[in-house]
């Protein structure tokens, strides 16, 4: 057997073991080594294992991971997201579909404090979908709009897998976070509008509320959020100038929520223990994610496979934007299945260097990526944050509906895609001003 025939066969039996339900962690480990093995023989595959894992592990960059997720943590013990979703509905309420405004404004502010879609959807699902059903919204619609709105947490920065893409890849992390903060932005503008628009011609989907408040009221619900604003304005602009490693801009924010946390619900009701519990295994789980994509990378290089796929996309005389709509389906249609570090994991080996032979750059490239991640999260059939929201909602609504919801925010989505694809610059701007 050749080598590439070997590679190809093993990509198969990769995916062949994921849609057997296998955690994927395992399924890059034991498929990337075995792979490795029967093209080198077991004791070269041994060394080289062991050459390439203690590296990584041991990367100073690498560390930036627990202290975002920790922030996070401490993010939700501290109440700030109910801090954010009471100040954004005293605010934005009273506008037609205002509610689902103040949702998405707060989730996108609480991204920003704990980097988890996951664990954003759900604490905005608990929080604002009761509310929204009891004022009369459309389930399907108001569920949708935390489901994507959610999503926004691993673009806004700190973010997580913003720094898995940059170890996987070897991009500059520091970049990579700054890059995020305009189309994070624009992004969350996207569907505030798109909300706005769909509460305009179906007023019955989203209604506006008759609740009136005083502007002392207004300003006193801003109380919490004042700090939260300055702890990552302080953390961006520490990236910004240069004064922060990413490693050390996520130390000060979980510093500064922890007191933040402590200030809220004291000592015993920030629960230590099992924050740190939580950050260990999630980090973990990562970490194991990230070997095993490396390691299932070097399987494809050596075999050759990753050399055919360029080779068979950057000079088989296909148009460039033939390339880049290949792999913007192909994310798409993986993402739907997996968890987004998987995504990136069994992805990025074989689409990174192909969009490098075309002259594209990395930090564009791995704010387009995360994108494509988040549009892949709420995706049907599967659409990880969908499932998410339907389990904090319990029977407040159906998956159906919430999918059916999700139309006008999708299309959305595609708009962004086309926003990066023709202005670059919305990633690049800031990143090149560093």
């Amino acid at each position: 057997m050749s080598d590439l025939f070997i590679g190809f066969a093993g990509t198969g039996l990769l995916f062949a073991i994921i849609i057997c339900g296998a955690p994927i962690m395992l399924a890059l480990i034991a498929v990337g080594f075995a792979g490795i093995m029967i093209m080198n023989g077991l004791v070269p595959s041994v060394s080289l294992l062991g050459t390439m894992i203690y590296p990584v592990v041991s990367a100073f960059h690498f560390s930036a991971i627990p202290m975002f997720l920790l922030m996070g943590f401490f993010a939700i013990r501290a109440g700030i997201g109910d801090d954010l979703f009471e100040a954004c509905s005293k605010w934005f309420g009273r506008l037609p579909g205002g509610l689902a405004l103040a949702s998405t404004g707060a989730t996108a502010a609480f991204g920003a404090a704990s980097g988890s879609s996951v664990g954003t959807a759900t604490l905005f699902t608990r929080l604002a979908l009761p509310e929204m059903i009891r004022r009369g919204y459309d389930r399907g619609f108001a569920a949708a709009s935390i489901a994507i709105a959610g999503t926004l947490a691993v673009l806004i920065p700190p973010s997580a897998l913003v720094v898995v893409y940059g170890i996987l890849t070897n991009a500059a992390i520091g970049k990579l976070l700054i890059a995020g903060i305009v189309p994070g932005m624009i992004f969350a503008a996207l569907l505030a509008t798109t909300v706005l628009t769909v509460a305009l011609m179906s007023p019955h989907k989203a209604p506006a509320s008759d609740q009136r408040f005083t502007l002392k009221e207004r300003l006193w619900s801003l109380r919490m959020i004042g700090p939260l604003a300055l702890v990552i304005f302080i953390m961006l602009g520490g990236l910004y100038a240069g004064v922060f490693t990413p490693t050390e801009s996520g130390a000060v924010g979980a510093f500064a929520t922890f007191i933040m946390a402590i200030l809220r619900c004291g000592p015993r009701g920030i629960q230590l223990g099992k924050a740190l519990t939580e950050t260990v295994v999630l980090t973990a789980m990562i970490f194991a994610i990230i070997l095993g994509g490396l390691i299932f990378a070097r399987f494809l290089a050596l075999s050759g496979v990753s050399v055919f796929i360029q080779d068979v996309l950057v000079n088989g005389g296909l148009d460039v934007w033939a390339v880049v709509t290949i792999v913007t389906l192909v994310y798409l249609l993986i993402g739907m299945l997996m968890d987004a570090p998987s995504l990136l994991a069994i992805s990025l080996p074989i689409t990174h260097p192909v969009m490098m032979s075309l002259g594209y750059d990395p930090i564009w490239f791995g704010v387009y990526v995360i994108v494509l991640a988040e549009i892949g999260a709420v995706t049907p059939p599967i659409g990880l944050n969908c499932f998410v929201v339907k389990g904090a909602a319990g029977d407040l609504v159906t998956l159906e509906q919430i999918f059916r919801g999700l139309m006008p925010f999708l299309a959305t989505a595609f708009v962004m895609l086309g926003l990066l694809l023709a202005f670059p610059e919305i990633v690049l701007w800031l990143p090149t001003k560093m």
